[in-house]
């Protein structure tokens, strides 16, 4: 079962996407907001899997600062914004706020369940379109010679946590330290692994010495 908090301005669009998604045995919504703010304690009251965000929220605070916020107080929700916007600026936006998923409100409903779905199981899920053009741009880039660092592209609680793994701390240990769950540690552990692409805590190590990250107090 998949719990889900609708945060969206509209009234007629959180009604409709209720109905839509409770007609699923496996989607479960839990609870919805308006606004920003109110997403954000609802999420911490609650407790969802997945928040479906809103991008475009005049009144209160708007998706992307929210998504950015709520993310600092619960890294291991998953974030899918849902938008109008077929643009590229704020797919990027979205995903530097550290929102899983974007997906237009245009596209049918299976597209909107199958990212839900992918979401709630780590994944990230993004749009053909909006696929095509991440990968466009980091051609660009590689072909203007940027040099990209992996690195800068892990979120800060990634960072700490591979540092402190890099450092010999278990994953109880991490997550006393960090006030988190351990599920919470295993999930950002396992998606820094990835993200650089090591298998090895060796091969962490390794990485973290050239980082300069293995300073002790």
């Amino acid at each position: 079962m998949i719990s889900i908090l609708i945060v969206d301005d509209h009234a007629v669009v959180r009604s409709g996407l209720k109905m839509l998604l409770g007609a699923r045995q496996d989607f479960r919504v839990v609870g919805e907001a308006a606004e920003g703010n109110e997403g954000i304690r609802k999420a911490q009251e609650l407790g969802p899997d997945v928040v479906l965000m809103d991008l475009s929220m005049p009144q209160g605070k708007d998706g992307l600062t929210a998504t950015s916020e709520l993310k600092k107080v619960m890294p291991g929700v998953a974030v899918l914004m849902l938008t109008m916007h077929d643009d590229e600026q704020y797919l990027f936006q979205a995903i530097h706020a550290g929102a899983s998923g974007y997906v237009l409100k245009s596209a049918p409903h299976e597209e909107l369940q199958a990212a839900i779905e992918s979401v709630a199981r780590g994944e990230a899920y993004l749009t053909p379109g909006a696929t095509k053009r991440l990968m466009g741009e980091y051609l660009d880039k590689m072909k203007q010679g940027e040099n990209l660092d992996v690195y800068e592209t892990l979120s800060d609680r990634e960072k700490e946590i591979l540092a402190l793994v890099a450092k010999g701390y278990a994953n109880k240990e991490i997550a006393e330290q960090l006030v988190i769950s351990v599920k919470t540690v295993e999930t950002h552990k396992s998606n820094v692994m990835e993200k650089l692409n090591l298998r090895t805590r060796p091969e962490l190590v390794k990485y973290a010495v050239k980082k300069g990250l293995l300073q002790f107090e």
